[in-house]
C-alpha cells in the first residue's frame, strides 16, 4: 500500500485499502480525528502507515453509533496514553459505551412500549380504537410517570418530610413495565387518565379528612408505621391468607394509635374501623397499579391499597366479633382518629 518513496500514500489509497469512501476520509480529517502526515506539492493530502490502524478504530467506534465528540475523546486519550507501559482501553472508551447502552436501552424500551401499544390497537374490536387511540396516544413511549407522581405529592399532606413522600411514591408509584404486554400498556394508560381527571390531584372530596389536622411530624409517624403494616399484610396476601388479627393488624392500629396519641382499646378499634370505611376511596388507582406490575397470567401483586384493604377488613372483622361477645363498650377514646390512609 505504501509504496511511494517516502511511506506515506494518497487518501484515494487510503480509502481504497479500508473500503471506505474518499468523503469519509476526508470528512474524519477535516473533523481533526485523522491527521494528515502532510500534503504534496499539488495540495493532496499524504497518510502515514498509522493512519490505516486509526481509521480502522474510528470506524469501530462508529459502527457502535458512538457519536463524533466522544470518538474524539477516545482518540485524544489514546494519543495521550500512546507510549506508556500497560497502556490500554481508558475511561473515554468506558464512559461511551456506558452511555451509548443506557440510550440504546432506552430506545429498545421505547420500542417495545409502541409495539404492545399497536398490537393492543389491532387485537380491540374496531369500535373500542377510537379511544384505545386517545388513551395510549396520551401516554410517551416509554412512558413517564411524572403525572402519577404528581397525583400523590398533591395528595399527600401539605407538610409532609421529603423522605417520606419520597418512601410512599417508591410504593406507591408503579414502574412501567420494561417488555410489556398490550393489557399492562392499557392498564398504564388508564392510571394516567385516572390521575389526570378532574379531582386527580388529591383536592376536594379525594383528599381524607386526617390531612387537614395532622401536622409534619404526626403525618411521618402514620405513614411509617403503616408502610410496615402494609408489608407485612403484603405477604399475607401473597400466601392468599383471610383477614385476620395478627401482627400487621396489631401494626397497622399502633399507627393510628401512636399518631393521635391514643390507646389501642377496643373501643379505639371499632372507631378507627368506622372512621376509616367513610374515608374517600381510590380503589380504581391500586386495581390498575396491580394489572401494571404483576406478571402476566399470574396473581395479582400486593399494593398498598390491597393491604389497607386487607387490613381494614380484618379489623372490621374483630370488632364485630368484639361488639357479638360484649367486648366493645362504648364511652370516651378521646380524640377520634381519622384515615391519612390511600384507602
Amino acid at each position: 500500500m505504501f509504496s511511494s518513496h517516502d511511506g506515506l500514500c494518497t487518501i484515494g489509497e487510503l480509502a481504497e485499502h479500508l473500503g471506505v469512501s474518499v468523503k469519509t476520509v476526508r470528512f474524519y480529517s477535516d473533523r481533526g480525528l485523522l491527521p494528515e502526515a502532510s500534503r504534496s506539492p499539488g495540495g493532496h493530502r499524504r497518510y502515514g502507515p498509522d493512519a490505516v490502524e486509526r481509521l480502522g478504530l474510528i470506524r469501530s467506534l462508529r459502527g457502535l453509533d458512538l457519536p463524533v465528540p466522544e470518538v474524539r475523546r477516545i482518540l485524544d486519550e489514546q494519543d495521550a496514553q500512546d507510549g506508556r507501559e500497560g497502556a490500554g482501553a481508558g475511561g473515554a472508551l468506558e464512559d461511551a459505551v456506558a452511555g451509548r447502552l443506557r440510550a440504546l436501552g432506552a430506545e429498545l424500551a421505547a420500542l417495545r412500549w409502541r409495539e404492545a401499544a399497536l398490537r393492543l390497537v389491532q387485537e380491540c374490536p374496531p369500535a373500542e380504537r377510537p379511544d384505545r387511540l386517545r388513551l395510549v396516544g396520551a401516554v410517551a413511549a416509554p412512558p413517564s410517570t411524572a403525572s402519577l407522581a404528581r397525583f400523590w405529592r398533591s395528595w399527600l399532606p401539605l407538610r409532609m418530610p421529603a423522605r417520606s413522600v419520597t418512601a410512599f411514591l417508591e410504593a406507591a408509584v408503579p414502574p412501567p413495565p420494561d417488555d410489556p404486554l398490550p393489557a399492562q400498556v392499557l392498564a398504564f394508560a388508564r392510571l394516567h387518565a385516572f390521575v389526570t381527571r378532574t379531582c386527580g390531584g388529591g383536592a376536594g372530596s379525594c383528599q381524607p379528612r386526617a390531612h387537614g389536622v395532622t401536622g409534619a411530624r404526626a403525618s411521618a409517624v402514620l405513614y411509617a408505621g403503616l408502610a410496615e403494616a402494609y408489608d407485612l399484610a403484603g405477604a399475607e396476601l401473597r400466601r392468599g391468607a383471610e383477614p385476620a388479627p395478627g401482627e400487621a393488624l396489631d401494626g397497622f392500629v399502633d399507627a393510628y394509635a401512636s399518631t393521635y396519641g391514643a390507646r389501642d382499646t377496643a373501643a379505639f378499634r371499632r372507631v378507627l374501623a368506622g372512621r376509616l370505611a367513610d374515608d374517600p376511596r381510590i380503589d380504581r388507582y391500586w386495581e390498575l397499579t396491580a394489572e401494571v406490575i404483576s406478571a402476566p397470567g399470574g396473581p395479582p401483586e400486593p399494593t398498598p391499597g390491597s393491604a389497607h384493604d386487607w387490613l381494614l377488613a380484618a379489623l372490621e372483622a374483630q370488632v364485630e366479633v368484639a361488639a357479638g361477645q360484649g367486648g366493645a363498650r362504648r364511652g370516651p377514646v378521646g380524640e377520634a382518629p381519622v384515615s391519612a390512609t390511600p384507602a
